[in-house]
């Protein structure tokens, strides 16, 4: 008789997995996946970069490499990271992680016990709150608006639960799911309450490049840049969304005893992160091929974006409301209350398109009027019939 560990009882189903195997079908116009289109990798500057590469560069990429990451793209994302503001100095820890996700689920293994209570935003990123729970953690959500998460529900939380709180979860640039970007003022709003608190906050920020319009640049400063340095703040990023996913790349910036101790906990779970492609993502940035190819990847979300919203504008019945995103890759719609978007999510499928439907980013799997659609892999010309056929399966529902 297999015996499985009490943790196994907190795991949650993988809607990833589930995910992933919508968009890899062809059949299907997916706004699911919260990927990257494959036609905007950057392949001839990959092929450039190994094809330059010495003898000896590439046997060190076939290498183990240390656990907190390959030497020289630790130096070159601290140049990018302090280019961005970010705080690079001795009290402070940079690890190299494999994805941004495993950053995530580190810090939850070094940070949480069962019955901890981690708070996040509602909704929240799937991935996140899976690895919170796999841990035992108790979740609990705070609402937000167009602008960032609810304030006094959020101290209200704090008040609740106490020193039970480990951390707060938060996204503020182009959210996933729900697409929006903090305003200024909520953003200083929620550091004067962590800093009150004492509280330690982890902030994931994979989309924070992918502003469509340059003016919109000062509106994504990472609440680390903002906060005293001594503040305990966890920067997590990754090469995902500006690189590619497929490179496994992720890193965590934050204060160095924390960081040290997550290494530990990496050292047990993989030894070191993909020497290969750290040897790539280091000459990337070295090699300054990020700025040309983040104005490109800009504008194309950009127009992908405005498709899906020009076809929401068209398609879809009145009572129904949608964020407008200015970066990222989604966007986040919200149905009357009677809708179940299980049953829209049904309807859809069988007539060949599919989304993820709200319940899924809620940090007690319940509210469910609510869809994410990532406009970020469809093909242009798809997305158009793929709003269609959703909004023709909310109407036969109202």
């Amino acid at each position: 008789m297999v015996k499985f560990s009490k943790s196994v009882s907190n795991m949650r189903s993988s809607e990833i997995r589930k995910l992933m195997s919508l968009a890899a079908d062809p059949s299907i116009i997916s706004f699911s996946g919260g990927m990257p289109n494959n036609s905007l990798f950057p392949i001839d500057a990959l092929d450039e970069i190994y094809k330059g590469l010495t003898l000896q560069a590439k046997q060190v990429a076939c290498q183990y490499g240390p656990t907190s990451g390959y030497p020289p793209l630790l130096k070159s994302l601290k140049t990018y990271l302090a280019s961005k503001g970010l705080p690079i100095d001795e009290s402070q820890g940079l690890l190299i992680t494999t994805g941004a996700q495993q950053a995530i689920s580190l810090i939850s293994k070094v940070m949480l016990d069962p019955g901890d209570v981690v708070v996040t935003e509602n909704p929240s990123f799937i991935g996140a709150l899976a690895a919170f729970k796999s841990f035992g953690a108790a979740l609990h959500g705070v609402a937000l608006d167009g602008d960032g998460i609810d304030i006094a529900a959020l101290s209200a939380m704090l008040d609740r639960y106490g020193e039970a709180v480990k951390f707060l979860y938060v996204i503020c640039n182009f959210h996933n799911p729900a697409g929006i970007i903090y305003s200024k003022e909520r953003r200083e709003k929620l550091l004067e309450i962590i800093t009150r608190r004492d509280l330690c906050l982890l902030e994931d920020d994979p989309y924070g490049e992918l502003y469509f319009d340059d003016a919109d640049k000062d509106r994504t400063v990472p609440l680390k840049v903002m906060a005293d340095k001594t503040a305990p703040i966890c920067y997590v990023g990754s090469f995902a969304k500006i690189f590619g996913p497929g490179m496994r790349l992720g890193w965590l910036l934050g204060p160095r005893e924390i960081v040290e101790t997550v290494e530990l906990a990496k050292q047990s779970a993989d030894a070191c992160s993909a020497t290969f492609t750290q040897v790539l993502a280091h000459e990337f940035l070295a090699q300054n091929k990020m700025p040309a190819y983040l104005q490109m990847v800009r504008r194309a979300y950009k127009k992908r974006a405005g498709i899906m919203l020009s076809a929401l504008e068209r398609c879809m019945p009145a009572g129904v409301t949608w964020t407008r995103p200015r970066g990222g890759f989604y966007l986040w719609v919200t149905m009357p209350e009677t809708i179940n978007a299980s049953d829209v999510f049904t309807a859809a499928l069988k007539n060949g398109a599919a989304f993820v439907i709200g319940s899924a980013f809620d940090p007690k799997g319940q509210k469910n009027n609510c869809m994410r659609l990532a406009f970020s892999h469809t093909p242009e010309e798809k997305i158009e019939k793929g709003i269609q056929i959703i909004a023709e399966a909310v109407k036969s529902l109202l």
